[in-house]
């Protein structure tokens, strides 16, 4: 009697198994196209029941548990916008339900990458959840921790769009012909520079008697406290050497003036910021600098290629004054006198006041505002984490997942370092299910669950023959 209560109960759990079983199978073809979308497989397990005698056996059953096939990558496939990101590779999106998440608030991680910017300018994607980041500040650059989320801020691509950020620095870098001549007025230059700067000349006019003409000028972009966009000139004259002059005149030296029609004529004079000399060596490298008459130096004595100068606009710009540093030797940049024509590139720092045109983000992460006057400035780093058990998330809704006990903690990363994937830019990770194989198991799990209806009906026939026998 015992037995057949076990084979009855067996085929009890073989109708629940296999329930189990066609839910996940449902629920997979129900998300075949679900962005990122792991699939559930369900593995079942024989239970053991003892038996009383040796030579007797009971049914035990079985049960069915899911494991949802969370490491498992998907194909990318082409998607329709830039923000749109797959990741080639292990590695999660990191992402929180509200915009001003904290560390302490619960913090998801998901695949789907279908992100665009919501009405305040946030990156969501699809489930409505918040691509996280490490932010950076302009001239900056991102704090990384693999472990800390309070470093971490939901990714906003408009608030830049009205954020106003002066010009301090620009680096300078091209060349100065070294077979320039000296020009006649390079001598009265060096006595009287005050009567004859190279701020007054005027090409169209030609004004010898009021200024000296430049060998060569370079003009370099500023972004003022306003976010105006305005101009400096650099100024140069090939200088002849001349031990006498005070201070002595080197070989390969060049006299600068820089200088605005924006700052007040006369403070300084005749509109110039600051000016002085570049001395270059033998081999064409710039070699040191001297401004208002003072070689620039570091903290050891040693001659600098930088140096900094103060703008004071005219007060009917309404412009704040401002510091700004060039350098002409760093290593982004180098200034050069070599023999060939007089070039020129510079690269300053700060934002005019100008709308976003569009986000670019790279494989590896970096999240790049680019301005329709076209300067581009990078506002975040996107972080992926990963985990040393990847299919023990836990899942939850908007298709992602949760840290478990089971999947560890997690490292945050920068994408392609250290085991982490790359980011696909204008892709998406498609759906892990595979209809074909759901299908085939949909038909073995529906006449599974089919014969164990059979093993209980035929169990209670037995029992019915059973209860004939007293008749």
């Amino acid at each position: 009697m015992s037995g057949l209560n076990a084979a009855m109960q067996a085929g009890v759990s073989g109708l629940a198994a296999f329930s189990t079983s066609l839910s996940a199978i449902s629920n997979n073809i129900a998300n075949v196209n679900t962005t990122g979308y792991k699939r559930v497989r369900t593995d079942f397990q024989a239970i053991v029941t003892a038996s009383s005698t040796p030579t007797g056996y009971n049914a035990g059953g079985v049960i069915a548990t899911t494991r949802h096939m969370i490491s498992q990558l998907g194909t990318l496939q082409k998607a329709a916008t830039d923000l749109d990101l797959g990741i080639d590779g292990q590695g999660f999106f990191v992402t929180t339900q509200k915009a001003d998440a904290t560390a302490e608030d619960t913090h998801l991680f998901t695949r789907d990458g279908s992100f665009s910017p919501d009405k305040q300018g946030y990156l969501r994607n699809s489930a409505g959840l918040y691509l996280q980041g490490w932010p950076i500040a302009a001239g900056g650059s991102a704090v990384l921790s693999a472990a800390d989320l309070s470093q971490l801020t939901a990714i906003n691509v408009d608030q830049i769009a009205a954020s106003v950020e002066p010009t301090t620095f620009a680096g300078v870098s091209g060349n100065l012909n070294a077979a320039q001549a000296v020009s006649n007025n390079a001598a009265r230059y060096v006595t009287d520079p005050t009567t004859y700067p190279m701020s007054k000349y005027d090409a169209s006019t030609v004004n010898t008697s009021v200024a000296t003409g430049p060998d060569y000028e370079i003009s370099i972009p500023v972004s003022d406290s306003l976010g105006g966009e305005r101009n400096l000139t650099m100024s140069m004259i090939k200088l002849a050497p001349d031990a006498t002059a005070t201070p002595p005149i080197a070989d390969n030296t060049w006299a600068y003036e820089v200088w605005s029609d924006d700052v007040d004529s006369g403070t300084p004079v005749d509109n110039i910021v600051t000016s002085g000399r570049l001395v270059f060596n033998s081999s064409g490298k710039l070699e040191s600098i001297t401004q208002g008459g003072v070689t620039q130096v570091d903290a050891n004595g040693d001659p600098v290629t930088n140096f900094k100068f103060n703008v004071d606009w005219k007060a009917s710009t309404g412009v704040a004054d401002q510091e700004i540093t060039l350098d002409f030797n760093s290593a982004a940049t180098q200034l050069t006198q070599l023999n060939a024509a007089s070039t020129s590139r510079v690269d300053p720092n700060g934002t005019p006041f100008s709308g976003v045109d569009s986000i670019k983000i790279s494989d590896s992460g970096m999240v790049t505002a680019v301005f329709k006057n076209g300067s581009t400035r990078d506002i975040a780093q996107l972080a992926l984490a990963t985990f040393v058990n990847a299919d023990g998330l836990t899942p939850v809704s908007g298709n992602a997942y949760s840290v478990s006990n089971t999947s560890g903690p997690f490292t945050l990363k920068v994408p392609g370092v250290s085991g982490s994937g790359l980011l696909s830019v204008g892709t998406l990770e498609a759906s892990g299910v595979d209809l074909s194989e759901e299908f085939t198991n949909l038909i073995t799990t529906q006449r599974a669950y089919s014969a164990n209806s059979k093993t209980i009906t035929t169990a209670d026939e037995m029992l019915q023959e059973l209860l004939q026998i007293k008749r």
